[in-house]
């Protein structure tokens, strides 16, 4: 990949239940290319079929196969004109990887192209958190998750942004200005 490609790849990250697809799908709204989250397309994928790489039921399987997809995703907007939004992909992947199985992060991106260098990370909120078929972390395990990624981030050395806790167009406003 290009470099200067790779420089308008932008990550959002952060705790689930915080308000990324929600972000995400403004951002969509405002004329942005937007990947969604590898993790929730498979969750749905498995839910209709024999349920193997479910989070709950097996997450090295699940992490190996958003490290995948995300992969795909992201060889799949690699000629996208202007800023592309991810919803986690490889870099939260690679954390859940570790977190399963131990394997380091910076070992299973060893050879691929970086994202933009500041990463939106959406903090714990439990004001609008929510757990739903697809999402049974609770908030304690969420927050943890927050964490371990935020390190995993600062490790690789992206620089973390948190995003303010407001309204969807009031946080898409801040993200933006941020990257101009």
């Amino acid at each position: 990949m290009r470099g200067n490609i790779a420089k308008r790849h932008v990550i959002l990250s952060g705790c689930s239940g915080g308000g990324k697809s929600t972000l995400l799908a403004e951002l969509k709204r405002r004329g942005y290319e937007t990947v969604e989250e590898p993790g929730r397309r498979i969750v749905a994928q498995e839910m209709h079929g024999q349920g193997r790489a479910l989070p709950w039921v097996d997450l090295e399987l699940f992490a190996s196969r958003a490290i995948e997809m995300a992969s795909f995703d992201r060889a799949r907007v690699e000629d996208a004109n202007g800023w592309v939004f991810f919803d986690r992909g490889l870099v939260d992947a690679a954390v859940a990887l570790e977190h399963a199985a131990g394997v380091p992060v910076a070992k299973t991106l060893t050879g691929l192209d970086r994202f933009h260098h500041q990463v939106f990370l959406t903090p714990p909120w439990p004001e609008i958190y929510r757990s739903d078929g697809e999402r049974q972390l609770n908030l304690v395990e969420g927050i943890a998750e927050y964490h371990r990624l935020f390190d995993a981030f600062e490790g690789l050395r992206y620089d973390p942004v948190i995003l303010p806790k407001v309204d969807v167009e009031a946080r898409a406003d801040y993200l933006l200005e941020r990257l101009s």
